[in-house]
Formats: C-alpha cells, structure tokens, sequence
C-alpha cells in the first residue's frame, strides 16, 4: 500500500485509515520534508525543520489520489518533490498552500497541475472544502477516510482559474511573510 512508504514521514498524525471502498487509504496529520537533528546520544531527534502541515493524502491502491497541505515556504516544495514527487501522477490532485507567496498559480509537475495558494493563516480542509463546494452535510454519518474521499469527489470538478507559472519564476517572487497563529493567551 503507498501511504506505507510515506509512514516514516508521518508526524502528528490524526489518522491514516481504509475506507469503506477496498484499497482505499487516507492520512491526515503531518509530513516531515527535513528532519531535525540528531539531539544526543540515544539518537532521538530535535523537531522536524520543515513540514507539510495539515496534510491531507488519499491513495487508491499504489496510486495517489490526492495530496494537499500546507507549506512554510515555497522552497519545501522540492523537498516535497524529492520524498513524494514519483508518486504524483497524471490523475492525481495537488493543491499546496504556501505561507510566503504573494498570488496564487498553478504549476506543471509530472504532467499534473499543481495549486499553489498563499495562507498565512487558515485550515487547509476548511479551504479545500469551500472549493469543492462542500457543506458539513456532505460528510454526515462517513468515516474519516470517506470523508477524505468525498472531498476528493468534490475537487475533481473543481477548475482552477490561476495563471501558469513555472516553479523557477515563482520562486522568484516569494516574500517575507510568517504563518499567523492564534491561540490561548
């Protein structure tokens, strides 16, 4: 099963499940782009430098469905290419939503269009779900991995209405911006 190969990267995990349709398995948590550290002599290790975080993966068999997340910085996208890049495949959707790009675009990977968005501060499900055009009804009464499935349902419709930008050009107009958290005082 693919999302096996990824369990190394798993971090933070909230789930990572099959669904109600055989051979179908959905992961939700966390994916390690750059480890941290090695921190002392036992071997354990400092937190992770970089993430994919709020990531949403859905895989049917050995074949990647969907993969979506959230990103520090648009550099981590290579990182992410180099640990998952074989695995995305014409079919397949990918949305990312990157902290520190100004606009949004859509980039060609593997013969399969990538959405970048930028989000300083947002829930990439809550994000994805608006897209899909999808209500809390949708999902009433379905697992966590059917749920997955249902979004991924909803963004097969979806048409992106972004400009075409190779990854080299973005890369070019990143900015400063930080991921804006809030919480308990």
């Amino acid at each position: 099963m693919l999302l096996d190969r990824y369990e190394p990267l798993f971090f933070n995990a909230n789930f990572k499940e099959q669904g109600s349709a055989a051979g179908v398995f959905a992961y939700r948590g966390e994916l390690i782009l750059q480890e941290g550290e090695v921190a002392d002599a036992q071997g354990r290790r400092k937190p992770p430098v970089s993430l994919l975080r709020q990531a949403i993966a859905l895989a049917s068999g050995e074949q990647l469905q969907l993969l979506a997340g959230s990103l520090d910085q648009l550099q981590d996208f290579q990182v992410l290419l180099e640990k998952c890049g074989a695995d995305i495949q014409p079919g397949a959707i990918v949305v990312l939503f990157v902290v520190n790009i100004p606009k949004a675009f859509v980039s060609t990977v593997n013969g399969v269009s990538v959405a970048f968005y930028p989000l300083v501060q947002g829930l990439v499900w809550s994000e994805l779900c608006e897209m899909a055009a999808l209500e809390k009804a949708d999902f009433k009464g379905q697992g966590a991995t059917d749920k997955v499935v249902t979004l991924f349902e909803g963004l097969k419709n979806y048409k992106y209405k972004l400009p075409e930008m190779s990854l080299d050009e973005a890369m070019k107009t990143t900015n400063d911006a930080k991921r804006e958290t809030h919480g308990a005082i």
